[in-house]
């Protein structure tokens, strides 16, 4: 559309350089010396002292004059230039004009020995180049100059002239689809109705409906705000009109006001379109809401946008959509119908919409066939589209930092981490104590989260310090719930309680290792009493109100209950943490045994996960579970190193592919000869059978073991000896054609007795 193009070769650049080598070239061209300037008559007297016997010594005499264009050059007797470097060089110079070149004319017709002792040359008819071509490069240097002060002055960008023209960042068409956003489906379903709009308005014209002329998009940072926008004009493929609502404010009285008008009076000549507004807030608060007045500047700006919107002058064919995560400051005004009929809100997506996310978002990184997306989606509970992205972004990274061909879960468990708590410190030193006390800390942790049938499952316990935590248990939600039961807010608690009380159980003693813990469990006990009507004394009755306090509005705030009310309600809190402290206690003293055993594994390979969490839960030992481990390691890096020799294979059939390709061009070109191209195919043709015979070995031997495992369930099913299994193992020699003949039999013989039956029947 309007878009310039960034970047390019632009004439202007072309005739600066132009102008500077000129510039140059003229400082270094030698132009000639013409000596001193002088009068007419001075000439006249130099010419006659040739022949002057009583003119002096010291005086001049000419030796040679020149006549070119109204200026003579004369060289006088002694002088360094001779004829041939006139009128480049000479010793004097004068202006003279017709009455002037008579008298010279007069001197030499008259005077015999004055033609024979001074020289006289004329110029030739025609024009001098130089004296043009200066004038010329002198007046184009000053237009130049004159042409580049204005451009410093009326520049498009930064220019004092400009200050009211509006910002916006792009007229292109998006790109962006619906089928590219996962997790928004009623989302999608509320912006169907504007993209249908704009491809077809007479369908909705003829019925007499009027689409929305604003739609304002409110959710938290992250949730895809800007994306479903961009969506909406990439379905109707209408131009995209972005700006930020910051761009409208500026130092300079009324330019706020002055950008709206220019921004509508730019979609009015691209309409139809889409006008989104990043970041509404900024300049669409509440009027009058400031301490000691409101802002001017800002209100003019904010007049105007209503104005645009909805005000005398119809805007058809624009939509406005807006974004922003506080809409509760923003002015009644701008949210009447008529000019942002409708809010949609942009929720966090749910399990369903993060896997939706989650596989969008992983279409174009290498992902293992282990990683299960289910399972992340369940983990990465809270987590909006942007931080979804930036997982799997560092994800990508710390795989490719391991050398890994592909991500695998482990990455991705490692990148959620980081995003929500920072890197691991593993290069922190730590006393053996303190990995002792964490161990247990996050032990007594997981045993409860598994212990407690309210608590969420877990999936993975860590006692490698990051970010301000030394060790960390992350559980792994079934569902997103909505709402909190008092059982699951009883022993969340609980499961809270478990670091500090399996340091008191294990070492009579306590650290300050808890703090985060006794804050979350105060917070929520405090959500009991204060907001949830969970309190036996209380009951039915709030206490403190969700809403944000918007200083230019809430001037003050106060409790709405009296001071044995919330005696009562700081007693309720402390009975709830007591309760859940003894319960939390009882269940962990019962398991002392695990909790040990898991503090063991723990500090042996300081990184857990659920299923290493179930084993030891069941009662399995910390060797038999190192051993597992180990050997799912193993596998891990023999797939890894598997997946590695293929890929390196695969690209060095490319490479000798290219290479052909190449030595063909070669041969044309005549660099290269037949014999040596052949060399060079022959080498392929080499490496692709050894490629071909190591693919067909391999679908060889997958059968082989699947017999094998077949052989040994029958075996176990059976009851035989493990004798008899190792046999099996050593005979192994399928015969496929004799077993597909006595196949081919039982079919024959199933066949006909089949249709004996069917006869008998009939």
């Amino acid at each position: 559309m309007n878009e310039k193009k960034q970047g390019g070769f632009k004439l202007s650049y072309l005739i600066v350089f132009l102008v500077v080598v000129l510039l140059l070239c003229l400082l270094f061209i030698d132009f000639g010396n013409n000596g001193q300037k002088i009068e007419w008559t001075q000439a006249y007297e130099y010419v006659e002292n040739a022949v002057d016997p009583d003119a002096s010594p010291d005086d001049p005499k000419a030796s040679y004059i020149y006549f070119q264009n109204g200026t003579g050059y004369i060289i006088v007797v002694g002088s360094k230039y001779a004829e041939n470097q006139v009128p480049n060089y000479s010793d004097y110079y004068f202006n003279y004009d017709a009455s002037i070149k008579e008298r010279f004319d007069d001197l030499f017709t008259n005077n015999e020995a004055l033609r024979d002792a001074v020289g006289v040359g004329y110029a030739p008819a025609g024009v001098n180049f130089w004296d043009i071509l200066i004038p010329i490069l002198y007046i184009c240097f000053a237009i130049f100059v004159i042409w580049m002060i204005y451009k410093m002055i009326a520049g498009t960008n930064k220019s004092a002239l400009s200050f009211g023209k509006t910002k916006v960042k792009s007229y292109s068409m998006s790109k962006v689809k619906f089928d590219d956003i996962a997790g928004m489906e009623e989302e999608k379903a509320e912006l169907q109705e504007i993209v249908e709009f704009l491809k077809n308005p007479k369908k909705f014209t003829d019925l007499g409906a009027r689409i929305p002329k604003g739609v304002l998009l409110v959710g938290q940072p992250g949730t895809g705000k800007t994306l479903l926008a961009r969506a909406v004009a990439g379905e109707s493929k209408v131009p995209f009109i972005s700006i930020s609502g910051s761009d409208f404010v500026e130092m300079f009285v009324g330019v706020g006001a002055s950008r709206v008008r220019d921004l509508f009076d730019q979609a009015k000549k691209n309409k139809p379109c889409i006008v989104f507004i990043d970041e509404i807030d900024a300049v669409g608060r509440q009027r009058g809401a400031g301490l000691g007045g409101g802002n001017d500047e800002r209100e003019q700006t904010l007049n105007q946008l209503l104005v645009e919107m909805d005000g005398f002058e119809p805007n058809e064919g624009i939509i406005v959509l807006a974004a922003t995560n506080r809409s509760d400051v923003l002015d009644p005004a701008l949210m009447r119908p008529g000019r942002f009929d409708r809010q949609i809100y942009v929720h966090i997506p749910d399990v369903k919409g993060r896997e939706g996310i989650l596989r969008i978002h992983a279409r174009n990184k290498p992902i293992d066939e282990s990683v299960d997306f289910s399972v992340l989606a369940r983990i990465t509970s809270g987590f909006t589209g942007a931080d979804i992205e930036n997982m799997l972004n560092e994800s990508a990274i710390l795989a490719a930092r391991a050398g890994r061909p592909k991500i695998i879960m482990e990455d991705i468990t490692e990148g959620i981490n980081k995003v929500i708590m920072g890197p691991q410190k593993k290069s922190h030193v730590i006393t053996k104590k303190e990995r002792k006390l964490t161990a247990y800390h996050e032990a007594g942790h997981a045993i409860l989260a598994k212990s407690l049938k309210n608590c969420d499952d877990v999936q993975e316990v860590s006692i490698i310090p990051r970010g301000s935590a030394g060790g960390y248990t992350m559980s792994r939600p079934e569902t997103d719930d909505l709402m909190m039961t008092i059982g699951k807010a009883n022993d969340t608690i609980a499961m809270s309680m478990g670091g500090r009380i399996a340091e008191e159980i294990i070492f009579k003693d306590i650290t300050s290792g808890a703090s985060s813990d006794i804050q979350h469990a105060t917070k929520i006990a405090h959500a009991m009493v204060y907001e949830w009507g969970m309190s036996k004394k209380i009951g039915f009755l709030a206490l403190s109100s969700n809403s944000q306090v918007f200083i230019g509005r809430d001037y003050q705030t106060k409790n709405d209950f009296s001071e044995k009310l919330a005696g009562i309600a700081d007693d309720e809190i402390m009975s709830i943490l007591n309760t859940n402290y003894k319960r939390a206690k009882d269940i962990l003293t019962d398991k002392i045994e695990i909790l040990h055993e898991m503090a063991k594994l723990l500090m042996e390979r300081e990184t857990i996960y659920k299923e290493e969490v179930d084993m030891i839960m069941a009662g399995k030992k910390t060797e038999e579970i190192v051993k597992i481990m180990d050997a799912k390691e193993k596998a891990q890096k023999e797939k890894e190193a598997k997946i590695k020799a293929e890929k390196a294979r695969l690209d060095k059939l490319r490479a000798y592919e290219n290479k052909i390709k190449e030595g063909e061009k070669l041969v044309k070109m005549g660099v290269l000869s037949e014999d040596e191209l052949k060399v060079i195919k022959q080498e392929y043709e080499n490496f692709k059978k050894e490629l071909d015979k190591d693919i067909n070995s391999k679908t060889e031997e997958q059968p082989k073991v699947e017999e094998v495992k077949e052989e040994k369930v029958e075996v176990v099913e059976e009851g035989e000896t493990t004798k008899k299994s190792d046999e099996k193992e050593v005979v192994v020699e399928p015969e496929t054609e004799k077993k597909e003949e006595k196949k081919q039999d039982i079919d024959k013989k199933e066949k006909s007795t089949k249709k004996k039956t069917d006869k008998k029947e009939d």
